[in-house]
């Protein structure tokens, strides 16, 4: 069957991992995490992010955001996101649901936020009437498959910290991102002073599972365990998410499958941007084309291949694809784009 162009999430599961699932899957192991698997893979993150990190893992990306936030929240704080973050577009109100706090947004055009626009938020009265900013939230890449550099993560780092928060960066896409700019994933992150990773793995090669890491366990006083387990997120069968991450960080797999990603949608962007009709919107920086189209052709291109349309007044289309992408599932893409816009 045809590859699908509407998420990463929607990829096979990549061959190493499936491997890594079944060798868990060899007798007994005790739950929650107290189990050999679980260990080696918090060792092994433990040595990509520094040897102080405490880990925990989920089972998907909003737990794991409602994880890393509700642990260093109280519910009268907030945490400040761009409009278009997973965090306020695409998790049903999780955070307020589980934390009581609210989620301060701020529209961008590109789906990133710079230390300017957090100025309006630093100015927020600390009295009984207004959530007070606590936490700075950023997902790399974004939304919009745009890239933060590491200078901007430095800059709202530094305006964070000077302001007593905490910076958080929601890593569905880590690995596209570090992939791209030829970062470590602790370059990419940590040395930058992001205090809090979720790190993705379901978007890259995974069958489940996201991490959350702290790279300073004080700011939570101790209650990650906790709010854990009341977000649902404290897994029985903890191995089977421990050994998909001991593999995927094995040799950097993941910089192998993230580069990938990001490389078929640059041949994606390049193969149907010369097609009349067809406008790319964005820069192509991870594994995201966004571009527009005829709405008669979207529709007759979807009855073959699945992709979301992100805005319909434009209408804009976004493009995703994966560690499983091959060439010629975006040479059948073409062609298919081609006849669709046939009049």
């Amino acid at each position: 069957m045809h590859r699908t162009f509407a998420s990463d999430n929607n990829a096979p599961v990549a061959p190493e991992i499936v491997e890594a699932l079944l060798a868990a899957n060899d007798g007994d192991a005790v739950g929650y995490g107290h189990d050999p698997y679980t260990q080696a893979a918090i060792a092994r993150i433990r040595r990509e992010f520094g040897e102080d990190a405490e880990v925990l893992f989920a089972f998907n990306g909003t737990g794991a955001n409602v994880l890393a936030l509700s642990a260093v929240l109280r519910p009268y704080q907030a945490v400040i996101a761009p409009s278009s973050a997973h965090l306020n577009v695409d998790e049903c109100g999780a955070l307020e649901r589980f934390s009581g706090c609210k989620v301060l947004t701020i529209d961008t055009p590109d789906g990133k936020l710079r230390p300017d626009d957090l100025s309006p938020m630093a100015a927020i009265k600390p009295d009984a009437h207004h959530a007070q900013p606590r936490v700075v939230s950023i997902s790399q890449a974004t939304e919009f498959g745009t890239l933060y550099t590491p200078g901007e993560i430095e800059a709202l780092s530094r305006f964070a910290h000077d302001r007593g928060w905490i910076m958080h960066v929601d890593g569905a896409r880590i690995a596209n991102a570090a992939a791209a700019q030829h970062l470590g994933l602790r370059a990419a992150t940590r040395d930058l002073g992001v205090d809090i990773l979720t790190l993705g793995g379901t978007k890259n090669g995974l069958m489940f599972g996201e991490a959350v890491i702290f790279f300073d366990p004080s700011q939570h006083g101790g209650s990650a365990e906790f709010a854990r387990k009341q977000t649902t997120q404290l897994a029985s069968k903890m191995r089977y998410i421990a050994a998909q991450f001991d593999a995927l960080l094995e040799d950097e797999r993941w910089r192998r499958y993230a580069a990938h990603a990001n490389a078929m949608a640059a041949l994606l962007a390049k193969r149907v941007g010369v097609i009349e009709g067809v406008t790319i919107t964005r820069p192509v920086e991870i594994n995201a084309v966004f571009a527009t189209l005829d709405r008669s052709a979207i529709a007759r291109l979807q009855s073959e291949f699945y992709f979301y349309v992100l805005d319909e007044a434009a209408p804009e289309v976004r493009w995703m694809t994966s560690h499983a992408t091959r060439e010629t599932d975006i040479e059948a893409f073409a062609e298919s784009l081609e006849s669709a816009l046939l009049p």
